[in-house]
This record gives structure tokens, C-alpha cells and sequence, in this order.
């Protein structure tokens, strides 16, 4: 099982079937949910729900204002590279509620991949994207795969062929 403590830097996939666990593993990761003294969290991990539920009324601007707050190695300059790559400049002042589920879940994975956390939990990042907007996640983690210190942890039914994998952990 994944352990905080054995993380390694770069790319770790998480596989499996439905309800397999890949994102309860994540949750518990992240501190998102409870953890016995076992399962400890990693101090310094971040998981969200990609579809960003209960922010209907707020913007794009708002929750990435919120979270640049909250997180102390924000990367300013990185989301907006992202957001301007993933086209969600041009949404950035309607509220969630105006949005697809892939613009939706675009803006979360701006804010996640720039919160410059130690530990990046992306559960399905691929789901419900455009093939321009899969290029820029794929190409944004190619180029993370070997950093020497953060870790992205990428949970999905199968492992992204396209990108080199320092772990691959099987759930079913």
C-alpha cells in the first residue's frame, strides 16, 4: 500500500477498476478523510474533487484567490500559463454553475497543479477533457516527472502510457 512516508519524487500511478479504491486512497493521502495512526497523511498533500461541488456560486478567480491563500508555494505565473492553455481565462469571472463538467474540473486542475504542495493527488485528470487540454496535463506532468522534491500522485483506471512512471501501484 502507499505509505507518506515512501513517496518518491516524480510520477506515481495509482490503477484499477470502479471502486477499487484509487480515490479513497488519495482522500486518505491528503488528509481528506480520517487515517488511522497507520495511514497517516502526508503533511504537505493536496487532493480535490475535480467537478469542485458546492462552489456553484462562486468564479474560477474566487476559488484560485481562496487557494493562493492557503497555500504558501503558490505559483501565480504557473496558473496562468495553465489557464490560459486550458481556455478557462476566458470563463474566469462566470460562477461554476455556467460551466461544462471539463471546464469545471480544467479550473480545479489549474489551481491543484499551481498550489505548489509537496504531494499533487489528481484523481482522473483526464475525465471529461478536450484532447488539447489531456496534451497540456500530459506535457505539464512529462516535464515534472523528474523533480527532485514534489511528488504527483495519478489515480485512473490505467496508467498514461505516454509518460514515465516512477511508480504503478495495481488496486485490483
Amino acid at each position: 500500500m502507499l505509505h507518506p512516508g515512501t513517496l518518491a519524487p516524480g510520477l506515481t500511478a495509482i490503477t484499477g477498476g470502479e471502486r477499487s479504491g484509487k480515490t479513497s486512497l488519495l482522500r486518505r493521502l491528503s488528509g481528506d478523510v480520517q487515517t488511522s495512526s497507520a495511514e497517516a497523511a502526508h503533511p504537505d498533500a493536496l487532493w480535490v474533487d475535480l467537478s469542485l461541488p458546492a462552489q456553484d456560486g462562486r468564479t474560477p478567480l474566487q476559488i484560485w484567490d481562496g487557494w493562493q491563500r492557503r497555500y504558501t508555494r503558490w505559483n501565480a505565473a504557473l496558473l496562468q500559463d495553465l489557464a490560459q492553455a486550458l481556455n478557462v481565462l476566458e470563463h474566469q469571472h462566470k460562477t461554476l454553475s455556467m460551466l461544462s463538467t471539463g471546464s469545471r474540473r480544467k479550473v480545479a486542475l489549474a489551481g491543484l497543479l499551481a498550489s505548489g504542495v509537496t504531494v499533487t493527488c489528481l484523481d482522473q485528470p483526464y475525465a471529461a477533457l478536450d484532447g488539447t487540454s489531456i496534451r497540456v496535463i500530459r506535457d505539464f506532468l512529462l516535464d515534472m516527472a523528474e523533480h527532485p522534491s514534489r511528488t504527483w500522485v495519478v489515480a485512473d483506471y490505467e496508467a498514461d502510457p505516454q509518460l514515465p512512471w516512477r511508480h504503478v501501484i495495481r488496486l485490483d
